[in-house]
């Protein structure tokens, strides 16, 4: 479904953006013009990531627990232990004069129980796998209204990993267990004429801005009610720019999204420096802007150089770290790779 790539790209694109004006920030020590807009975007970009995700889940759901755990946790882990022991290898040499040799081991040790900077997100995901997979025989409705509740009451428990998993499982659950209607709601878009739907989303976005700025969105996290109409938004928008250049360019992005979650702060983090020396810390949001450019362009970039060489184990799982399927039980079916 085109419009599903083209929302996955605008999210993936989005974080990448998010993550490069916060890093610009930290460096020059004051808010850029982009602040307002990471805000606004704030109320429904992990939100949709998250329900994206879970959202053909239905399909496989009923695999036979050995190849479902090949394709939804060694599939993510192979790439969280992979790009973790990367990222930690590029940013050894600091930590090591900053905090000593002992404590960067601590650190990457603990790294597999407290997931590494950008990475948590892939982490995250094989949890919500599995643990779906476990609730498959309770009433779906059920599982909502206590994914909600969790997210609603926000419970502190102070780990990183479930205090995450509470806030966002709502999400990721709704894209597995209202799948049908999500799916007709993007079909029924695709009936209505783009001038109604580009005013509606206009409308929505004043009225997201308006949220965002009086706290109404951002009750205990993300609000629900402001997180599930902006990932209607973010659908509607979809549906609208496919067939668009600018719907081939996320959508683009969007098959490519493992890629660049993975590898996107391996370009930002030296161009950011690279450009605020050349700057000297003037045109800041230039500098968050050209920034997230070279994290997106430059992972997908680095996969498309290394596509057919001994280097594709980076964003492709070789097959001796999958699960073979057993002798007695059936092969799986054939998984696409956007799919896996």
């Amino acid at each position: 479904m085109d419009w599903v790539d083209v929302a996955k790209g605008l999210c993936i694109l989005l974080v990448v953006l998010m993550h490069a004006t916060l890093g610009v920030e930290k460096a020059v020590g004051t808010e850029t013009s982009l602040h307002a807009f990471i805000d606004w975007a704030r109320p429904f970009r992990m939100p949709d990531f998250f329900l994206i995700s879970g959202l053909f889940l239905a399909a496989r759901i009923d695999r036979p627990w050995r190849s479902y755990l090949d394709t939804k946790v060694v599939h993510f882990a192979y790439f969280y232990v992979l790009w973790l022991t990367i990222q930690f290898a590029l940013k050894a040499p600091g930590m090591v004069q900053e905090n000593g040799a002992a404590q960067t081991l601590l650190d990457y040790a603990t790294s597999f129980v407290v997931p590494f900077g950008t990475l948590w997100f892939i982490y995250l995901l094989a949890i919500y796998f599995v643990v779906t997979k476990l609730l498959e025989p309770v009433p779906k409705w059920l599982v909502l209204a206590v994914a909600a509740a969790l997210h609603v009451l926000a419970p502190e428990s102070g780990v990183f990993i479930v205090d995450e998993f509470t806030n966002r499982f709502v999400f990721f659950y709704s894209g597995y267990a209202l799948a049908p209607l999500v799916l007709a709601f993007a079909e029924r878009l695709k009936t209505m004429p783009h001038g109604p739907m580009a005013a509606a989303l206009v409308m929505w976005a004043v009225l997201n801005a308006i949220g965002v700025q009086s706290g109404a969105a951002l009750v205990h996290g993300p609000d629900l009610l402001f997180s599930y109409v902006g990932i209607g938004a973010i659908i509607g928008f979809s549906v609208l720019v496919v067939g668009s250049q600018i719907g081939s360019v996320l959508g683009y992005c969007g098959r490519n999204s493992i890629a660049v979650y993975l590898a996107f702060t391996v370009f930002m983090g030296p161009a950011r420096i690279v450009l605020l020396k050349l700057t000297g810390g003037e045109a800041a949001s230039a500098v968050a802007l050209l920034s997230a450019f070279a994290g997106a362009a430059g992972a997908l970039a680095l996969q498309w150089l290394i596509k057919d060489t001994r280097a594709a184990f980076l964003f492709t799982r070789p097959a001796a770290f999958r699960l073979a399927p057993r002798r007695d039980a059936r092969p799986p079916a054939t998984v696409k790779p956007a799919e896996a």
